[in-house]
């Protein structure tokens, strides 16, 4: 069962000039800034870092971060829901303040870190007032829907989710800063100085969606080979029909956050229902991401030259303790 990690990254401030200042405020009542099933379509990877050592930590003491982190990651799990389209829009009203395109949407693996001052890569900076900012980083090149000036409602669009700048999966990071210190939005400002009562800067619509998830699934399926990392990161594996002649039938999954003594299993059941094959393991070790791939063995009734037609399915589980934390379905055909 192979392992792999996520090296961690994060984004720098885009440079911007702070507007006057008027009156003192309520701070903005945020909405999620994207436009995907949290959960479902994409998940939060990263939160803001916690702990004021040089250990991490997120607001639900959890370790959903790293060392320094400033925002909140929203990520899709592969470059092919990158490729589609994934709306980023304004999490409260305000004006742009600044914007970058241009930079290329790749993967710190292959380009070795974005240049000095271009960390953060494509994004935009929301001015809300009185000393309030957010900024969105990482978007996709040439999606930037906005221009400094322009007055945006909630749920503007703003761009869509890349691969620009230092980081190496599709997302966006999501910060936000009052007076150019950073806020975490799950807790808001005065949590920060202490606060009992502090309950963040969400909505209750968005706090609701943005429930804290320590683990879950981010992709799984099948794939025409032995599985390989990367290529599912790539949306390689997302063909809903493979040809019965496929030489191997790979299975695979990611799930991220894992927890130290999680116990996941892979289960594929072919056209028949009977069982073809069956994984099991546990998490070593807290980790940010976890694939595990594996080959199905052919049945053996089946001729040499082909699978037995009909729709195969896999069942991804991963439990902590008594509780059951993802138990999904992926199924393919093969004809």
């Amino acid at each position: 069962m192979a392992l792999s990690f996520l090296f961690r990254w994060g984004a720098v401030f885009l440079p911007f000039a702070a507007l006057p200042a008027g009156a003192r405020a309520e701070p903005p009542s945020l909405q999620v800034p994207v436009r995907c099933r949290i959960g479902a379509e994409c998940v939060v990877q990263n939160y803001v870092d916690r702990d004021p050592g040089p250990g991490a930590r997120d607001f639900a003491d959890g370790r959903l971060t790293y060392d320094g982190h400033k925002g909140t990651d929203f990520r899709v799990p592969d470059l092919g829901a990158m490729r589609r389209g994934v709306a980023v829009v304004a999490a409260a009203p305000g004006v742009v303040a600044r914007v970058r395109d241009g930079e290329e949407d790749v993967s710190i693996r292959q380009s070795g870190g974005a240049k000095p001052g271009r960390e953060a890569g494509n994004a935009v900076v929301v001015d809300h007032g009185d000393g309030w900012e957010t900024q969105y980083s990482h978007l996709r090149r040439g999606s930037l829907a906005v221009k400094p000036g322009d007055r945006v409602d909630a749920g503007a669009p703003l761009g869509e989710i890349g691969l620009s700048g230092n980081t190496e999966f599709p997302h966006v990071d999501f910060s936000v800063r009052h007076d150019g210190r950073v806020v975490d939005p799950f807790v808001g400002e005065e949590a920060a100085k202490g606060s009992p009562e502090a309950e963040g800067l969400w909505s209750p619509q968005a706090r609701e969606v943005l429930a804290y998830r320590p683990s879950g699934l981010l992709n799984a399926g099948f794939a025409a080979e032995p599985p390989k990392a990367e290529k599912a990161r790539d949306g390689a594996y997302e063909a809903e029909r493979l040809p019965a002649d496929t030489p191997a039938l790979g299975v695979w999954a990611e799930f991220f956050g894992g927890r130290e003594g999680d116990r996941m299993s892979l289960q594929v059941t072919g056209p028949d229902g009977r069982r073809l094959y069956a994984s099991n393991g546990v998490v070593p070790k807290p980790l940010a991401v976890l694939f595990v791939g594996a080959t199905v063995p052919k049945p053996a009734q089946a001729s040499p030259q082909s699978w037995p037609p009909g729709s195969y399915r896999v069942t991804v589980t991963l439990s902590h303790g008594k509780d059951v934390v993802v138990r999904e379905e992926r199924s393919v055909e093969l004809r």
